[in-house]
């Protein structure tokens, strides 16, 4: 796998995502439900795709207008999701994502349990709170929120390390034919098989992956 993560020695569940994945925000829910009642001998691992490289440039009008019909679509399918259409107004919005990505990737350099934390903070300041996390100021800020060394962070944010690091898991994701997130890949013996991504079933992904071990 990755040259800083190597492959579990049993089964494991691949999640490939993105923070400002508004699907990904739709799944976090049975994700959770997944990832707590996985078997004990089934690590999950988890790899950022990065959805749109750094931009300094504001997005287009009908790019605004389609991600905000993408956000009215979960809301309608996804029971319980809910957005801020506050964020259109309030910021100056880019398609941008890979700022959010080397931030998840900052957070987990100062412990395991800061990776989620991070992805939670970042999805709840985007779709809830009207705040950009495309910024760097954005992201220093909620890395001070959920208890991180706000200088450390800063510094790894920016290091030529953390971004090496995101393309390295891109050009996985991209090596593994992941092409949408979220996308659940299940490692086994026989090499991968995808598993359903059910927004409202998490039975259903628990017992695909039964059904491979």
């Amino acid at each position: 796998m990755l040259h800083n993560r190597p492959k579990a020695a049993g089964p494991a569940l691949l999640y490939f995502h993105d923070p400002m994945c508004s699907w990904c925000w739709a799944f976090r829910p049975v994700w959770q439900s997944v990832r707590t009642r996985l078997p004990d001998a089934v690590e999950i691992e988890q790899f950022l795709g990065g959805l749109a490289p750094d931009s300094a440039v504001p997005m287009p009008a009908e790019m605004r207008e389609n991600i905000q019909d993408i956000w009215r679509t979960i809301e309608r399918s996804v029971p319980g999701t809910r957005f801020n259409f506050d964020f259109w107004t309030k910021c100056v919005p880019r398609r941008s994502t890979y700022p959010a990505c080397r931030a998840v990737i900052a957070a987990r350099r100062q412990g395991a349990g800061f990776e989620d934390a991070m992805i939670f903070a970042i999805q709840q300041a985007y779709y809830l709170q009207a705040r950009n996390p495309s910024n760097d100021s954005t992201l220093i800020e909620l890395a001070e929120e959920i208890g991180l060394d706000r200088g450390r962070f800063a510094a790894d944010l920016r290091h030529p390390d953390i971004h090496v690091e995101l393309l390295e898991e891109i050009r996985w994701t991209r090596e593994l034919g992941v092409r949408s997130f979220p996308t659940l890949l299940l490692s086994h013996d026989e090499g991968y098989s995808e598993m359903p991504v059910d927004y409202g079933d998490a039975n259903r992904i628990l017992s695909a992956i039964a059904a491979h071990l």
